[in-house]
């Protein structure tokens, strides 16, 4: 089996290196990296070789690339893309075996350089296939780079993105914001402030694709969040709080999200 990555900035880098290193037979498709390893090249039309391809794109690209491979690549290629946003690939229909996914794991760096083998690892990586039948090879594949496959529709992926990953990183931006004019603070931050804004490092042009398309869910995970801080801080706060932290607890281990997978 041959495996095509189209686009090598962070997570198509790092599915790259970590197929590298699994000793798949993988090819990396790159305008950037073309030419710079044995195994890198610019020419789309190598994906003609591949049984299993992978599209990187940043979102608000993602679409055209999806389309534009479909000149390469026979009915039975297994395509999947890495988009943290699922509905919006899901409306068009491809000449290929197409099978959305997510992985969810990532850094606040973007780029090649900044991508490494070991991302997956531990990580959930969401497969939301239009008939519910995940392939095999696909999910073999993912499972191998130390993923753990997790199945649902785009919708409630896209809701559910929202309230754990596009709402936080538009709040650690909001917080750093609301601390920027006040100097002081800003010389007393140490690492509850740090930890706290590191989503406000993440890639701009990855945040802003975020907010633009799946605006309606963050609003509705912003409403959700303001609901819940009134209802903290109005009453039986100590018990709650206890309840929280004992939650917290258990869905992680070694900062890995130990949570069942339903």
């Amino acid at each position: 089996m041959k495996i095509g990555v189209l686009g090598l900035g962070l997570i198509g880098g790092s599915i790259f290196k970590s197929l590298n290193e699994l000793g798949y037979d993988v090819i990396g498709i790159s305008n950037s990296q073309g030419g710079k390893y044995e195994n890198i090249y610019a020419d789309r039309a190598k994906l003609k070789e591949c049984d299993l391809v992978f599209v990187c794109s940043p979102m608000n690209k993602v679409l055209d690339d999806l389309k534009d491979i479909e000149k390469y690549l026979s009915k039975d290629t297994i395509v999947t893309d890495a988009s943290s946003l699922k509905s919006f690939v899901s409306e068009n229909k491809y000449n290929y075996n197409f099978v959305p996914s997510h992985p969810m794991a990532g850094t606040e760096f973007s780029g090649f350089e900044n991508s490494y083998s070991g991302l997956f690892k531990g990580a959930k990586w969401v497969l939301t296939p239009f008939d519910g039948i995940v392939p095999e090879t696909l999910r073999k594949v993912v499972e191998d780079m130390g993923a753990k496959v997790v199945v649902t529709d785009a919708k409630s992926h896209d809701e559910s993105v929202a309230l754990i990953s596009h709402m936080p990183l538009v709040l650690a931006q909001a917080l750093f914001m609301s601390a920027d004019d006040n100097e002081l603070a800003k010389v007393l931050a140490s690492s509850g402030f740090r930890d706290m804004t590191r989503l406000a490092l993440s890639s701009e042009e990855m945040a802003c694709d975020m907010v633009k398309m799946n605006s309606e869910n963050i609003q509705k995970a912003l409403l959700k969040l303001y609901s819940n801080i009134g209802n903290l801080i109005k009453e039986n706060y100590p018990e709650t709080i206890h309840k929280i932290k004992e939650n917290r607890e258990k869905m992680y281990k070694d900062g890995v999200n130990v949570y069942p997978i339903v």
